[in-house]
């Protein structure tokens, strides 16, 4: 099952963000060398990228839908100008037919000479003139609302074409940060496998790593999963049962303490591949295996969510992913099941 714990214009932020992964790794270091310890330096600061590439696309798709509500509204807009100046439209008919029945279109001098009754001749020239000025009101609103609907029809194509720019240097930069992990993670995973099968562990990936952001004294291995092959499940990759829990994540995923320890093993081969396992208190302890890199050295001390690793598929294993093993021992054999573990740990997968 799926983890629900995944977690001022936006084109020029997109843009600068593109800008910005398109210029490639901070240091120049992390890709020249062509070690395990700088190549997973590298994906982890792409990990990093990823995450203010993300939160900027998701702030994106939030102002998009705005702009498109703004779209709407322009074009709700436009529908109540064209429909005024419909109206309009009838009602200088109306006066025009009502101005030609009663004679309005006649010369001053010729009603004069025709009039039976000067007064009443004065008189409908008063409702004359208040007729003329009825349309000429009438003429100036209709000029006003044409202008306020060319201006509005203006506003909503540069509203929508704002719209399509957006989600363009959206999709752009979605598709950059894709690509960029994708050949990370390949070199990564190549690099990796390379080391173990030649029996040289790579050193800590150091870091800036997320000390104490979580605020909790214990958390999952990974922030974002898909739970795979579970604790006891059977298996052809398996001599009895399977012995932990497994965490479907992309190579190159920060791996993570699950709460304050110490590192007591560091080590790749074997079935396990590049693995780690830390220390807790009460006599636990805590193994991560199958990594594409390691993050801590023997004897580190460990915080909540401090990264230990980084996720891949060395070992015995036929994909990515994280294997997680609760134990009471540091060696295999003495595991327990740590999902109902995590779980009183007030960490439910």
């Amino acid at each position: 099952m799926r983890s629900p714990r995944r977690r001022p214009r936006i084109v020029p932020v997109v843009l600068c963000a593109l800008a910005v992964l398109a210029a490639g790794p901070t240091d120049g270091t992390d890709e020249d060398d062509g070690s395990v310890p700088a190549l997973g330096a590298h994906v982890a600061r792409l990990y990093e990228d990823a995450a203010r590439a993300t939160q900027q696309y998701e702030d994106g798709r939030r102002e998009a839908e705005v702009q498109r509500s703004k779209a709407l509204e322009h074009e709700k807009r436009l529908d109540r100008h064209r429909q005024k100046i419909d109206s309009m439209h009838e009602d200088l008919g109306r006066i025009a037919r009502a101005q030609y029945r009663s004679g309005g279109g006649l010369p001053l001098t010729a009603q004069m000479i025709l009039a039976d009754d000067p007064d009443e001749l004065m008189r409908g020239q008063r409702a004359y003139s208040r007729a003329d000025l009825a349309v000429s009101n009438a003429i100036g609103r209709s000029l006003r609302a044409e202008a306020r609907l060319a201006a509005d029809e203006a506003e909503a194509q540069a509203a929508w074409q704002a719209l399509e720019e957006r989600n363009a240097a959206l999709a752009e930069l979605k598709k950059q940060v894709e690509g960029k992990l994708e050949a990370a993670r390949s070199r990564l995973e190549g690099q990796a496998d390379a080391s173990v099968a030649a029996g040289s562990c790579p050193g800590a990936v150091r870091l800036d790593q997320p000390y104490g952001r979580t605020g909790r004294s214990w958390v999952a291995p990974v922030e974002a999963y898909e739970l795979s092959a579970s604790f006891g499940s059977g298996g052809r990759r398996w001599a009895n049962r399977h012995t932990g829990q497994d965490f479907a994540v992309p190579v190159g995923t920060p791996v993570r303490s699950v709460g304050a320890g110490r590192v007591v093993k560091v080590s790749c081969g074997g079935a396990f591949g590049i693995q780690v396992v830390v220390q807790h208190a009460g006599g636990y302890y805590t193994q991560y295996a199958h990594l594409a890199a390691v993050a801590v050295d023997q004897g580190d001390r460990v915080r909540p969510g401090q990264w230990v690793g980084q996720s891949g598929s060395t070992g015995n294993s036929t994909g990515p992913h994280l294997h997680f093993e609760v134990r009471i021992t540091p060696e295999m054999g003495s595991a327990l099941d740590p999902v109902p573990w995590l779980s009183r740990h007030g960490v439910p997968l």
